[in-house]
């Protein structure tokens, strides 16, 4: 029965490419197109750097898997997919790339198809990446992440939506926007510029898969280290931008997922981060598996244990109230 599911969900993810090239434009079969795109920031409010040119990159040379990536987002901005029997619930998805690119479909469009075909109104985020330019670029992650929280609870009755329902969870480097969210949803990085920004930026919950993390030099993704922080960070930026340094007890139900053969973003920072938290007894559960390495998503699970991942995540959302 297992392997059966994991086979149709292999299937129903299959897609065509084009190898190599910056994509201006992509057709995307029935299920993997939004059905809607907004604007986290209202018109003339981000103002990006000089010379920033947004582009998608096809990675794939699978015919039946692609996989793009999002350079140089100018527009910040949520991608909706919406149920046909909306539950009420919603997800916002932070995909990851290494702070140098935001994934569009192995930890956007395809998690967020699973989770639309159960009910569950998700919301993709492109986040700015803070190596672009931006000013206070360490801070735009962040900033993006708590705008779209408060966005999407402002947008309760458009959607859909229960606003008290609103979970948000991130991959790799978008599990270091996450994580940041977790403990830092009430730090003023932005000021306020509608009435969106009076409601809260918790999640309800919030789930982090294979995440970035800690700035530790130790066990930090020295990628997306050098880019949200610079090269030569001081101890207090360092602390900072640490996630696990910044643990609290009013941060949200938090659920964790990393492989113990990931080689890309040590599990270190997975297990740091769930030691913290119950230290301060905030509610955590954590997920550790044999193999998987980096970047499973959906698609590079068939034959794993970890191909259960969804489905454990799906539960605990339920035991949290979310779905």
């Amino acid at each position: 029965m297992a392997l059966g599911r994991r086979a149709l969900l292999t299937a129903s993810l299959a897609l065509p490419f084009a190898s190599g090239a910056v994509q201006a434009a992509w057709t995307r079969p029935a299920g993997l197109t939004p059905d809607a795109s907004v604007a986290l920031w209202p018109d003339g409010h981000v103002k990006p750097p000089s010379g920033l040119v947004e582009q998608v990159v096809q990675r794939s040379d699978d015919p039946d898997a692609s996989d793009r990536m999002l350079q140089g987002i100018t527009r910040p901005r949520l991608d909706i997919f919406r149920p046909a029997k909306p539950n009420g619930a919603a997800v916002i998805l932070a995909p990851g790339g290494g702070y140098r690119y935001v994934v569009i479909d192995k930890e956007g469009y395809e998690l967020a198809r699973w989770l639309k075909d159960r009910g569950v109104t998700v919301y993709v985020l492109f986040y700015r990446l803070p190596g672009d330019g931006w000013t206070n670029g360490s801070d735009v992650p962040l900033a993006d992440a708590q705008r779209a929280v408060r966005l999407v609870r402002s947008r309760a009755k458009i959607d859909g939506i229960d606003p008290t329902r609103v979970a948000f969870g991130g991959f790799s480097a978008g599990g270091q926007v996450a994580t940041s969210l977790l403990t830092r949803f009430d730090a003023r990085v932005y000021a306020s510029v509608d009435p969106a920004d009076t409601l809260s930026a918790r999640p309800d919950a919030l789930a982090a898969i294979y995440p970035v993390v800690s700035m530790d030099p130790a066990i930090a993704h020295a990628v997306s280290r050098e880019k949200l922080i610079g090269a030569n960070p001081d101890a207090a930026r360092e602390k900072l931008y640490s996630p696990e340094r910044n643990v609290r007890p009013d941060q949200p139900p938090l659920w964790l997922l990393h492989a113990e053969d990931d080689r890309v973003v040590k599990i270190d920072n997975s297990i740091r981060l769930r030691e913290a938290t119950r230290d301060v007894g905030a509610p955590c559960e954590a997920h550790f598996f044999e193999r998987g390495e980096h970047g499973f998503g959906l698609m590079k699970t068939a034959g794993l244990p970890v191909a259960i991942w969804p489905e454990l995540l799906w539960n605990w959302l339920g035991a949290h109230g979310i779905v």
